[in-house]
């Protein structure tokens, strides 16, 4: 059931992912962590597979990928890495300055910033990924659906790891860390397949695509058009010169 919490101002907003429990846990390696609901509702966050390398899941994902890759919430970076290792263009961002120096680290390139602020290669990018729950960005499936239409390029490949179960909801959530820290309330979607695939229809989204494996749910969508940005992502030089400054879809383990 969605939460009916009023949604947190602004300044709430700020930085809900640089919170100490998510900077903590990536630091570590490892959780507990979770986002937790103002009703004491608990989804876990698999913080330990986030911070190994790619799995054979992750590893299909990237199979798929069509040009330069665009990681949207990369969190510690596994993608961008296994990426990198093959030798592919790409780029991570994150709103975590710790998830972004634990991509570095590995060797992938990312960048400290929102999906929503300006990014490099707008409307050049071949494929976009919202792995890991990332459909929930913001807790408005519409808006960064249409945000990620004009960082692609006109026929451009999102892929999207949805719920798996049918659940369309929006919730206020705080990372936890199941110890009592918690970070600031935000806004954040969950969604399944069938409803991911009503949100990119009313978009104009093309379906391309769909399969599960080891328990994970994906989708493959097509932009609808081109996006007026000219800024290839292919040039070495527009990431590098930048300077570099993530929830789970699995099921609540616990209500309290």
């Amino acid at each position: 059931m969605p939460d009916a919490s009023p949604a947190p101002s602004a300044g709430e907003q700020a930085a809900p992912w640089s919170s100490d429990p998510y900077a903590d846990a990536l630091r570590v390696g490892r959780g507990p962590l979770y986002l937790r609901r103002t009703d004491g509702w608990l989804l876990p966050l698999e913080v330990e597979r986030w911070c190994a390398g790619a799995d054979a899941a992750d590893l299909e994902v990237l199979r798929r990928c069509e040009g330069a890759v665009l990681d949207v919430g990369c969190g510690p970076g596994r993608l961008i890495a296994a990426l990198a290792a093959q030798g592919r263009r790409a780029l991570g961002i994150d709103i975590s300055e710790a998830a972004v120096e634990h991509t570095v680290r590995l060797g992938g390139q990312a960048l400290h910033r929102s999906v929503f602020e300006s990014v490099p290669g707008e409307g050049r990018w071949g494929t976009a990924l919202l792995i890991d729950g990332n459909l929930g960005i913001g807790g408005d499936p519409a808006a960064l659906l249409d945000r990620v239409a004009q960082l692609l390029s006109p026929d451009g490949l999102l892929i999207v790891e949805t719920v798996p179960v049918d659940v369309d909801e929006r919730v206020r959530v705080r990372v936890a860390d199941g110890r009592g820290a918690a970070g600031t309330p935000f806004l954040w979607a969950r969604l399944g397949t069938p409803a991911l695939l009503r949100h990119a229809r009313r978009a104009g989204w093309h379906a391309d695509g769909q399969w599960s494996t080891g328990g994970r749910s994906f989708v493959a969508l097509r932009s609808r058009s081109a996006s007026s940005a000219a800024e290839p992502p292919n040039s070495t030089a527009v990431i590098s010169s930048q300077r570099v400054r993530k929830p789970s879809p699995g099921r609540p383990v616990a209500d309290r």
